[in-house]
């Protein structure tokens, strides 16, 4: 079971499920939630229509369309609100959903976005610890998850997410 960071359009990944960073009426949204729906095609913001909504630090799932993936996991993820307001809880619930999804549909590999930290405004260190810790945790629980990829759309990404995991390696083994 691998954790890996790459620098990537989440849209070509061919993995079983890419998760998108959806909005709570699930209908896209600038960023990766509007990358998905136009390479999905139509029937994505059709799929997400008939499911209507999801609550924040929840996630659904549906079809991949015209994605190389198999399944899209829409994970909503909290707008931050200077982290009183239970976002940190919500963001990991948020993943730990997701990820649930994905064993629940014997998904082996998962590509996950930088959930929360664009227009939601969640700071992305902290963003990405969660990310991390909360994948971490799922791998190391026996899910089906053989790789899950930390698509990254920026540099800043990257360097958050090799923080993010440094970090937990270092927790992990000390």
């Amino acid at each position: 079971m691998t954790m890996t960071i790459k620098k990537a359009d989440i849209t070509t990944l061919t993995v079983d499920a890419i998760v998108n960073a959806a909005a709570e009426d699930l209908r896209p949204t600038a960023g990766v939630s509007g990358a998905i729906h136009a390479a999905a095609g139509p029937e994505l913001l059709e799929a997400c229509e008939r499911i209507g909504h999801c609550d924040r630090g929840k996630a659904v799932i549906t079809s991949a369309y015209a994605l190389p993936s198999r399944f899209v996991v829409h994970a909503v993820g909290p707008v931050w609100q200077g982290g009183t307001e239970g976002e940190a809880a919500l963001l990991e619930s948020a993943y730990r959903d997701a990820l649930r999804l994905a064993h629940n549909h014997r998904c082996e590999s998962v590509a996950l976005p930088a959930i929360s930290s664009g227009i939601s405004g969640y700071p992305l260190d902290a963003a990405a610890e969660i990310a991390v810790q909360t994948t971490g945790d799922a791998l190391e629980a026996g899910a089906y998850l053989e790789e899950v990829i930390f698509a990254c759309h920026s540099d800043s990404e990257v360097e958050a997410y090799t923080r993010a995991m440094q970090k937990l390696e270092a927790a992990r083994t000390s």
